[in-house]
């Protein structure tokens, strides 16, 4: 057995035991893949992660920045009260209609609301409606504008709020200060910004797992 598949192995071994799929999340997982979306969802006990953090935080309201088919929205929303609300960002409009069909089958549309366009258009947007502060911001969308998305996160939500920012590892390049990538040189960015604002205190980890090397960062917002 390569690395790879015992990484693999370890994930379906705790995914079974700790967060297994029902039907609603097997079916957005098939029906996100039968309408060729990437296969770049988080895994199962990664959206039991994201759940937990919500619950941790008491979580009312939820932000989304990147929803694909809605299997990680369905986790989120699984975290919050009956008068609880997501709102999930996406800028497919093919991916919105997927995931839009996945949570109306988990039951949650009437918690969740997908809305459509570039993410850095829907920000100021959603922005200007004053909503209640978000208790947890989740992003996994094009890494370039990951410190855009950081510095919205902090305008859209209040001391206490959680952040949580995916895939900062970028298979290791995230060390690399010559390369030019967007996706390392965003990464890298959101990093310092965490590390350097007055009004975040964070850490990144790196995991292994069925979605290979990879990791998040989580930041809280202290004021």
């Amino acid at each position: 057995m390569s690395e790879s598949q015992l990484w693999h192995a370890v994930d379906d071994y705790f995914a079974a035991r700790l967060a297994p799929d029902d039907e609603a999340l097997a079916a957005a997982l098939r029906d996100s893949e039968a309408a060729g979306l990437p296969s770049i969802a988080v895994a199962p006990n990664q959206g039991k992660l994201l759940q937990l953090l919500a619950q941790v935080q008491g979580a009312r309201y939820i932000l989304e920045i990147g929803t694909l088919g809605g299997y990680s929205t369905i986790w989120l929303a699984r975290a919050l009260p009956a008068d609880g609300r997501l709102i999930t960002l996406e800028y497919d409009p093919r991916h919105a209609e997927v995931a839009t069909r996945n949570i109306g089958r988990a039951g949650l549309d009437r918690l969740v609301e997908v809305r459509v366009g570039p993410a850095l258009e829907s920000l100021p947007q959603l922005a200007d409606e004053n909503p209640p502060p978000f208790d947890l911001v989740f992003i996994d969308a094009d890494k370039v504008n990951n410190p855009h998305y950081l510095e919205w996160a902090l305008k859209l939500t209040r001391a206490g709020s959680l952040i949580v920012l995916d895939n900062v590892v970028r298979g290791g390049r995230v060390i690399d200060a010559d390369s030019t990538a967007p996706d390392v040189l965003g990464t890298r960015a959101a990093l310092d910004l965490i590390g350097s604002h007055p009004r975040l205190a964070g850490t990144a980890v790196q995991t292994v797992g069925a979605k290979g090397y990879d990791g998040f960062a989580l930041a809280r917002v202290l004021e």
